[in-house]
């Protein structure tokens, strides 16, 4: 088994015990913070969340998380998963709000337009696999996972998109960009499909 230091990122957004608990089940530990010591410590780091992007971004700020995160996954290149708002915060901005985001990846945030589709789009969908992954290993089209969002990500650098997903128009369901990854559905909600994703993101080297 590989040793890691499994840390979730505790910005006062999203059911953390949750994630925690699956990890658990994965067969790991892991510990809930936002100890800028225990972050730079981290062999993985996981960024949940639910909630509002300006929100999301303020608590980081008022919590003094940015630079260590920043220090982490830019500079020394350790794994991260970005869970939801998470990963949307990832984006350089969103139209739910003004702030700008982490920058990490060269996205937008966007929300649901079409008249058509019940928003906030909630509940079990497939994903359509962009580019292999070892994040998916033992995952397929077939996989299913449980969504709740109204807004989605506009990737500028298709080489970024790593699953899409379709409701109404096919969007970004998850992304990497080498260390840096993340997902629009919640693999805590998803069953044996989230258990693998995560069990796959901790074995990571």
């Amino acid at each position: 088994m590989v040793l890691n230091i499994i840390t979730i990122i505790d910005y006062n957004l999203g059911n953390l015990g949750s994630i925690q608990n699956l990890i658990k089940k994965a067969g790991y530990e892991s510990i809930i913070t936002n100890d800028k010591k225990d972050i730079l410590a981290a062999d993985k780091l996981i960024l949940p969340g639910v909630g509002s992007f300006d929100k999301g971004m303020a608590n980081l700020t008022n919590l003094e998380l940015i630079c260590p995160l920043t220090q982490k996954v830019l500079i020394d290149k350790t794994p991260i998963l970005g869970v939801c708002l998470g990963m949307q915060l990832f984006c350089n901005n969103s139209s739910e709000g003004v702030s700008p985001g982490l920058k990490w990846i060269n996205a937008e945030v966007i929300k649901f337009q079409s008249s058509n589709l019940k928003i906030p789009h909630m509940g079990w969908n497939t994903i359509i696999i962009k580019k292999e992954s070892s994040i998916l290993k033992n995952l397929d089209n077939n996989s299913r996972f449980y969504f709740v969002h109204s807004y989605y990500l506009h990737c500028f650098n298709p080489s970024d998109i790593l699953t899409t997903t379709i409701y109404g128009p096919e969007f970004v369901s998850a992304v990497q960009n080498n260390n840096i990854y993340g997902c629009q559905f919640h693999p805590e909600k998803s069953h044996r499909y989230g258990l693998q994703l995560i069990k796959n993101f901790i074995e990571l080297i």
